[in-house]
Formats: structure tokens, C-alpha cells, sequence
């Protein structure tokens, strides 16, 4: 879609690479977006005691947005296991969360009993997990108001997780009250 001046707009969020995103990221914001190691982990530490939940929004089947599907190289009218979380500290969500796996892939990997469990807790236990690269955003979760859930967040980021035969798009979404309660700058 192009706007009247000829300049492309985007209908879904823009994503790069984290490392073109980092001019624009302070160094605590760049210490959360382009760390690799869990962020259940990171969250559960930086809540100072604070008692660590995941809140189940939504799972089941369905098609992934353009750009999900894009970044798992499936076509967008395929079926994909899609799984929509707040990870929450002292019950106010700090992240939203969006999983995104390939139907086709699943193969018995039971991600649909983890219930309120975290994905980390499952991902970061695979011997054999690759991540690829991350990218960032500052578009709002376009999911989270669907739940009631505030959108307002500092910066998103993904990454493709593979396992095995499996494909899993992982996105996570910084929101202002996680931000406000560490004291992290806007942006």
C-alpha cells in the first residue's frame, strides 16, 4: 500500500534488525531487546520478589498475521498453533507475548499443555534450540487490546526459534508499566 506522496505505509508492524534499532535504544532498554538468555528469567529477577505469572489470553488454531507468516517462510493462509500471553508481576502485565508455530511442524511437541506455563521454561530446556536473529519494533502489540490488555509498550522484539523440525516465531512486547515500575526511560 502506498500513500498519496508515493511512500510505502506499512498495514502490519515494522520489524529490523535489532541492530539497526540500536541508535535509537537507550543502553537499559538495549540490555532487555537484545538479550538472548530467558526472559522469564530476567523478568523474575528485575521484579524484586514480586510474585512471576503467565497469564493465558488465547491459544488454539489459527492463521498467522502477513508478517508472522513471512518470518516463518509459510504461506498466510496456512493453519498455525497460536499462543497470546501476559507475563505478569504482581499480577500487572509487564510483557505480552505472541508464539507462532506452523501446524504442519507440531509433531507431538504438546505446546498446547503448558497451559500457564511460560514457553521459556519449555524452549530454553532443548538441546538442540537455535535462535535466529532478533528484530525490534515500537509498533504496539496489535493483539493485546483484544484482551483488555494495555498496548502502550517501549519496544517489541522476535525471533524465529527452531528445534528439531519445528519453526516457532516468538514475540514479545515491552509495555509502559514494565518501564514505569523498573524506571526505564521512554524509549
Amino acid at each position: 500500500m502506498t500513500s498519496p506522496a508515493g511512500r510505502q505505509m506499512y498495514l502490519f508492524p515494522r520489524w529490523r534488525p535489532v541492530h539497526a534499532a540500536r541508535p535509537a535504544m537507550s543502553s537499559p532498554w538495549w540490555q532487555w531487546v537484545a538479550s538472548t538468555d530467558s526472559l522469564t528469567a530476567r523478568l523474575t529477577a528485575a521484579g524484586g520478589g514480586k510474585p512471576f505469572r503467565v497469564r493465558l489470553l488465547r491459544q488454539g488454531v489459527g492463521w498467522p498475521l502477513p508478517d508472522e507468516a513471512q518470518a516463518l517462510g509459510i504461506g498466510p493462509k496456512r493453519y498455525a498453533w497460536l499462543r497470546e500471553v501476559a507475563l505478569c508481576l504482581d499480577e500487572t502485565p509487564w510483557v505480552v507475548a505472541r508464539s507462532v508455530a506452523p501446524l504442519t511442524q507440531l509433531k507431538g511437541q504438546r505446546l498446547d499443555r503448558l497451559g500457564e506455563r511460560s514457553l521459556g521454561s519449555w524452549l530454553f530446556r532443548q538441546p538442540d534450540l537455535v535462535r535466529g536473529p532478533l528484530e525490534a519494533t515500537t509498533q504496539r502489540p496489535p493483539f493485546a487490546s483484544l484482551h483488555g490488555v494495555e498496548q502502550d509498550c517501549s519496544w517489541g522484539r522476535r525471533s524465529v526459534f527452531t528445534h528439531g523440525g519445528l519453526s516457532l516465531l516468538v514475540q514479545e512486547y515491552f509495555l509502559r508499566a514494565m518501564a514505569d515500575d523498573l524506571d526505564l526511560p521512554s524509549r
